[in-house]
């Protein structure tokens, strides 16, 4: 393609374009008259444009309304969006669990799935099972694999932009496994591979307690928690992708590992995995008065992390997740030491998506990959806000 000049009338076409498509996937089967007052192009160009989406199987008519339909007189042309024009994944890889959600190219969940998975499984076996949830989410909405646009996919660890984990310590073979790679071979379509805490806070921006804010910053709270931080809307990734990184916050004093944290007794928590951590916080809530100090202990450096983390980016709200969200009494303090260090302390709240999180930041990754791509106008700078 030749380089496009202000007034080439290729360029014009494609901004027009994304601006109807835009407007018909808002808008409730809008008819031409609306897309042109919507829009504010001339009627014969939306016109074009319609024809053109048409052919491009993005937009169908869609069947008149009953008020309509009983008038005399032929109805209006009413259109809509064709979600089902193709399909997108949301992934989940965690330590005990790998989940799927599936939608169309509106963003709308159609199907999802998960299944256990040990911690102790290889990558190879993890990956198994990966596959295996998506073929199953897939089998049972009848979609075909050939109709995905997008796979977005939620790992713990830091992730390169190739999608390969530079490092990831919660899972076995992690460390080096050209994630993106090893799942691209199941597909025809782009793999996006995004750090865990980093889709969570998408997810959160996107559909829960952080809809209202752009300034954010989650925390995925677990054994190793980490944090994902949106600043003016946007992903921070940071220089090398490790922003959010807190859980190696440890690294700086040998004593205040999870492992010592959560101890009971004067040795180390073994083994430490989710398990032993779930019997400590039983414990606490029984009131055995050691496992009580072990919780006070791990939620106090949780908070310190945490509180570290909003004092260098200042955000208006911090959301917290993971298995962490349903423990008593993690708000308060958080709420309590973020008052103590910040300027202006940030709002606290729970995640309102739990589990789902990180899954649906990842379907929320691939959406805004195809949105980039049927949005996309070259040489200017059209922007749309999530639907």
């Amino acid at each position: 393609m030749g380089r496009l000049t202000g007034g080439d009338p290729s360029l014009l076409r494609r901004i027009n374009s994304a601006v109807v498509l835009h407007a018909l996937r808002g808008a409730h089967s809008p008819t031409l008259t609306d897309l042109t007052r919507i829009t504010g192009l001339s009627r014969p160009t939306v016109e074009g444009v319609v024809e053109g989406l048409f052919e491009a199987g993005l937009v169908v008519e869609a069947v008149p309304e009953d008020g309509e339909a009983r008038r005399q007189g032929r109805p209006a042309r009413r259109f809509r969006f064709r979600a089902e024009a193709g399909y997108l994944l949301g992934v989940e890889i965690g330590s005990h669990r790998v989940s799927a959600l599936l939608s169309g190219l509106d963003g709308r969940i159609i199907g999802a799935g998960s299944r256990e998975v040990s911690e102790t499984a290889g990558a190879d076996v993890r990956l198994d099972q990966v596959r295996a949830v998506i073929a199953d989410v897939l089998r049972r909405t009848g979609v075909a694999r050939s109709s995905l646009r997008a796979v977005g996919v939620g790992s713990p660890g830091i992730v390169e932009a190739d999608g390969t984990v530079r490092l990831g310590t919660a899972l076995p073979d992690w460390t080096g496994l050209p994630l993106g790679e090893r799942l691209r071979r199941s597909f025809r379509c782009p793999v996006l591979v995004e750090n865990d805490a980093n889709a969570a806070a998408v997810a959160e921006h996107w559909k829960g307690a952080a809809t209202e804010s752009d300034d954010i910053v989650f925390v995925l709270a677990g054994l190793s928690p980490g944090a994902g931080s949106l600043i003016g809307g946007r992903l921070h990734r940071g220089f090398g992708g490790a922003a959010g990184e807190i859980g190696a916050l440890h690294l700086l004093g040998r004593d205040v590992t999870p492992e010592h944290l959560l101890s009971t007794t004067d040795t180390p928590l073994d083994p430490l995995d989710e398990h032993a951590v779930a019997a400590v916080f039983a414990k606490a809530r029984h009131g055995d008065a050691g496992a009580q100090a072990a919780v006070e202990r791990f939620i106090q450096r949780l908070v310190h992390d945490v509180a570290a983390l909003a004092l260098a980016l200042d955000p208006e709200l911090v959301v917290v997740g993971g298995w962490a969200a349903g423990l008593d009494g993690v708000l308060d303090p958080l709420r309590d030491e973020l008052a103590r260090y910040c300027l202006r302390p940030p709002r606290v709240a729970l995640s309102l998506l739990g589990e789902a999180a990180v899954a649906t930041g990842a379907l929320r990754l691939a959406l805004d990959h195809v949105e980039e791509q049927l949005f996309a106008v070259e040489g200017t700078a059209v922007s749309y806000t999530h639907l």
